[in-house]
């Protein structure tokens, strides 16, 4: 719902910050006051195109900002989330439009692209009038009006799922249908790739194994030297420390009966010869063990170049090699197999088309149905709306191929007068009839396209009387369910209210502003009776407003 409306140094308007409740709010005022202005600043809000003749005169940059109550309708909060924007169950939009041609767009507080824009502002308002933000100009919403009309959304919803797995299935043979050249260019490729993998008989933690190998082969000599070299040190040699330490120790033990620590010491010496003697001995164990053969080094060393081709080509670990390997020879298996799977795909599509028809043609059938009654209850609400002659009808055309909305386009017509040959809506209607054939549609489906805020422009445009009685009461009815604006110069639309505003030009200090004012009850009978009576208001004019107003109230209590 649109709670807040703030416009500055747009056209004549300086300064505007309009309040606006839920149900029916009206905006009057004299011809040239500015109503028209304040329409076109929020299209300007929709995604409109800004002009810089739009901007005040003596100002550099006009901007327009809205804020929408977002409490009851989730969809649009959640596009907030969805664009990594803020949502607190509050949209607030600001355009700015400079003379500069630097024009900036701002939705909570962060800049926006005008696509942006669009995309997550669609859905809140809609203005029926003579401007670009037309819901019933975009024919593909006439389907999807009828649906709502009809409750057909179940019916779409099984239809919409048979179509996506026709789609995922057709999708599917086409992959397969490729040419021949190519799928044997693809069963060479990965058959080579599947033999290169295969005959290198890869072992995980294969590579780290190799890595320590080479890095022993690689210091074969200097390991040799010094495990050999350490055993005869410590063992085997002459003088050999070993052999040093046993004499130092036998000579302490002599010594214990002149001084027991002197054979503490020996006991000591003792356990720590006894240490390198093991040690000496894991030298002799270790460097028996070396077999350093020349040939081994080269075999080590082209192992790991055929790995680490393999780890560049393919993938960057064994690991994954083998789950590459995996993937190729199921894939090999599909190719191979690829006529057999066609024909099953085939069989597969065929009944898939056979129940996305099914379900289609019981869509069509009840869409049919449902065109011939909202084409009644259109014209049925039409007739109250001063087009009692208009014929309104939906037209329905089998597409050559199924779609995601169904097996036809819908689309809305009208003959305004009689004897007129039915016209595609979007393209003959006028603005005045386009908000009255809106109109009627929101009375006949009011959840129809989920816009919870509309905004009426010459709806009243080429009636008055009863008819005008007939288009007040039925925004009224239609404004318990959704937040309706209404520009009008009738009373008898005006009377119907829950919010009346009045638009009116001052001029201060030579300047012209428009000013927007919300009505107390003695200000909208004053403004009631000035469109009754024009400049001629007298008492007498003030009680047929008080008058309009009550039994306006009651024909909708």
């Amino acid at each position: 719902m649109l709670t807040d409306l703030i416009i500055k140094n747009f056209a004549i308007i300086e300064n505007l910050h309009a309040t606006f409740g839920s149900g029916f709010n009206v905006l009057t005022g004299e011809t040239g006051a500015g109503k028209s202005i304040i329409i076109d600043a929020v299209n300007l809000l929709l995604g409109g195109r800004a002009r810089g003749e739009i901007i005040r005169t003596g100002e550099e940059e006009a901007s327009v900002e809205a804020i929408f109550d977002l409490s009851e309708e989730p969809l649009p909060g959640q596009k907030l989330v969805a664009a990594g924007l803020d949502n607190n169950d509050e949209l607030l939009v600001r355009r700015i439009v400079a003379r500069s041609g630097k024009n900036r767009i701002f939705i909570n507080g962060s800049p926006v692209s005008l696509t942006q824009l669009r995309e997550l502002i669609s859905g809140l308002v809609n203005i029926y009038g003579q401007h670009e933000h037309q819901n019933l100009q975009r024919t593909e919403t006439h389907l999807e009006l009828l649906d709502y009309f009809a409750g057909l959304q179940e019916p779409l919803k099984i239809y919409q799922s048979a179509f996506s797995a026709y789609q995922r299935l057709k999708k599917e043979l086409s992959h397969l249908n490729l040419a021949e050249r190519e799928r044997q260019q693809r069963l060479d490729m990965l058959a080579f790739q599947q033999q290169e993998l295969q005959n290198a008989h890869l072992k995980i933690g294969e590579d780290d194994e190799l890595e320590q190998e080479r890095a022993l082969l690689l210091h074969a000599e200097k390991i040799t030297a010094v495990t050999v070299g350490g055993y005869e040190s410590l063992y085997a040699g002459q003088q050999a420390v070993c052999e040093k330490i046993s004499i130092v120790a036998d000579q302490l033990e002599a010594l214990q009966q002149i001084d027991p620590h002197l054979g503490t010491l020996a006991k000591s010496l003792q356990s720590n010869l006894y240490s390198l003697e093991d040690i000496a001995s894991e030298l002799r164990g270790y460097a028996e063990n070396l077999d350093f053969e020349p040939q081994r080094q080269q075999q080590v060393e082209d192992r790991l170049a055929l790995l680490t081709s393999l780890k560049g080509k393919y993938a960057p670990t064994i690991t994954e090699l083998l789950d590459y390997l995996e993937r190729i020879t199921a894939e090999l298996n599909d190719l191979s197999d690829a006529e057999g799977r066609r024909e099953q795909l085939r069989q597969q599509l065929q009944a898939q088309n056979d129940l996305l028809f099914k379900f289609g043609k019981q869509l069509s059938q009840q869409r049919k149905e449902a065109a011939i009654e909202l084409a009644n209850v259109v014209e049925r609400e039409l007739a109250d709306l001063a087009m009692a002659r208009a014929e309104f009808s939906i037209l329905l055309v089998a597409l050559v191929e199924p779609s995601m909305d169904g097996l036809e386009s819908g689309e809305f017509y009208l003959a305004a007068n009689p004897g007129e040959e039915a016209q595609p809506l979007a393209k003959i209607a006028s603005g005045g009839e386009l908000s009255r054939i809106m109109l009627a549609l929101k009375r006949s489906v009011p959840e129809g396209d989920g816009v919870k805020t509309l905004i009426f422009d010459e709806v009243d445009a080429g009636i008055g009387g009863e008819a005008a009685t007939a288009v007040g009461e039925k925004i009224s009815r239609l404004g318990k369910d959704l937040q309706v604006l209404c520009v009008t110069h009738l009373p008898q639309v005006a009377a119907f209210s829950d919010q009346h505003y009045r638009v009116l030009k001052e001029e201060n200090n030579g300047r012209t502003t428009t000013k927007l004012n919300l009505l107390d009850t003695e200000a909208r009978v004053a403004e009631m009776a000035r469109m009754l009576g024009g400049s001629q208001v007298g008492q007498q004019t003030l009680v047929h407003a008080r008058e309009l107003i009550k039994s306006s109230r009651a024909l909708v209590a």
